[in-house]
């Protein structure tokens, strides 16, 4: 009897807490969404409207936001990286300055590529991706020569690489790029929260963007 007693609390031990488990899922599965937490439309997206609160807000969230994904040396590390550098990877990121999207796009250079309707570009993801391979094409067209005549070589202690331009030409433009390695790094521009042409050369230092098509003027 008692050899009977303890495999009975034995194998109740077992499948008690499956069975709570169970029930739990089950009531979970027939729970209904209330009306007022259904989410039915686009969300308006709040930024900050000064540059001291910005910073504020950037050091905040650098203390929860997970790194990105390792993805290695790959262009898809490199353009990923970028990403996360200059808005955390957010589709919908603005910045103080009117940045916009994933890849904190100038409207300028959206007119460029091709991009008019700002709005639009905010709430499409496809088109920013487009936008950042087209704009990169074209900045590999106007550094290409710049590309074969310095890479390898050093600049104020940076090894410099096509990525680490193609990274500097996104900051800064690729007109900037060719002053600063002209001028052997003396011309190093930086952007309103300070970031330099000399710091985004060194973090995105050797990614493999030969996939990168050079394209003179291309458009989406």
């Amino acid at each position: 009897m008692a050899q009977k007693t303890y495999v009975m609390k034995k194998w109740i031990h077992v499948f008690y807490p499956l069975i709570i488990v169970t029930l739990f899922v089950s009531v979970l599965s027939n729970q209904e969404v209330p009306e007022e937490l259904l989410v039915k439309e686009a969300v308006a997206v709040i930024y900050p409207i000064s540059e001291d609160n910005y910073k504020k807000e950037q050091d905040v969230l650098a203390q929860f936001v997970a790194v990105p994904p390792f993805l290695g040396s790959t262009f898809i590390g490199f353009r990923e990286a970028l990403a996360f550098k200059e808005s955390q990877g957010n589709y919908l990121s603005i910045n103080t300055l009117g940045y916009l999207g994933k890849y904190q796009f100038g409207i300028g250079t959206l007119q460029l590529i091709g991009v008019e309707n700002a709005t639009h570009f905010l709430n499409n993801p496809v088109l920013q991706e487009e936008a950042f391979k087209t704009n990169i094409a074209r900045n590999k067209w106007i550094l290409r020569k710049d590309i074969s005549k310095y890479q390898g070589k050093k600049i104020r202690g940076i090894k410099i690489t096509e990525s680490g331009m193609l990274a500097a030409a996104h900051l800064a433009g690729p007109g900037n790029v060719q002053k600063y390695l002209y001028s052997w790094g003396k011309y190093d521009v930086k952007d309103a929260y300070g970031t330099n042409i000399k710091a985004y050369m060194k973090k995105f230092s050797g990614y493999d963007t030969s996939f990168v098509m050079p394209k003179r003027n291309p458009r989406i």
